[in-house]
């Protein structure tokens, strides 16, 4: 492992990590020697972050040089918390873990009482049941968001027909029940909603659709608004 991501991993360590944290805790997470944990908190002190601590005691993250002064009110603060629970709650593991991630970023920079009102949040999230999971990795529709990549999938509709189409994922919602992918479908020349969990197999074509990925979700709001006046709902397709 290179260094640098290995004080990058102490450093998550640190943060996510009830204070204060021995060596041997610290090495088990970050899988190095004590040692090694020894070396590399003498680096992060001499690269500007504060922590407290010494051998045999434990080590506490004061003030962390890899994030930026930052303050949120108390509302903002349960707003955050609000927001990255329900990501855990609902989000598939890869999404649930960097919510967690984040939330132990920010609390890392926050001032002793605040990181109890974070930890301690008034309010709270309850779900019984997530939507249903898919039955492929859902990086591989993210990254073909963001790099405006076309995928191959297989899909059945709400009565059993199963069709290949090629399509332009545009866009991830989150519904109560459902997990939605809004995509421009290819063989149909149209814009889709489909069910994730009714996505049976998704691949990669080679081919790009860059840079219409912002225009055409432009398109698709502007359509779906029109739709909502002229309908009550639409069933994913």
């Amino acid at each position: 492992m290179a260094r640098s991501d290995r004080l990058l991993r102490l450093l998550q360590a640190l943060r996510s990590l009830p204070s204060p944290v021995t060596a041997d805790r610290l090495a088990e997470e970050t899988e190095v020697s004590v040692r090694t944990i020894y070396r590399d908190i003498d680096s992060l002190r001499a690269a500007g972050a504060t922590i407290e601590g010494a051998t045999g005691f434990g080590y506490r993250l004061v003030e962390d040089m890899a994030l930026p002064p930052l303050m949120f009110s108390r509302i903002e603060i349960e707003a955050l918390a609000l927001g990255l629970e329900e990501v855990k709650q609902v989000g598939d593991p890869e999404l649930a873990s960097a919510a967690e991630a984040v939330f132990s970023k920010i609390t890392a920079i926050l001032p002793e009482r605040l990181q109890l009102h974070a930890v301690h949040a008034v309010n709270g999230i309850y779900r019984p049941s997530a939507p249903p999971a898919p039955s492929f990795d859902m990086a591989t529709l993210r990254s073909a968001c963001w790099q405006e990549d076309a995928l191959a999938i297989r899909y059945t509709d709400e009565k059993g027909r199963t069709t290949e189409r090629e399509i332009w994922p545009l866009s991830i919602v989150y519904l109560d029940k459902s997990l939605i992918l809004i995509a421009k479908c290819c063989s149909r020349n149209a814009f889709r909603r489909f069910r994730v969990d009714r996505i049976g197999e998704v691949r990669p074509t080679g081919r790009s659709f860059r840079p219409h990925r912002v225009a055409l979700l432009r398109e698709f709001v502007a359509e779906a608004q029109a739709e909502r006046r002229h309908s009550p709902g639409t069933e994913a397709n």
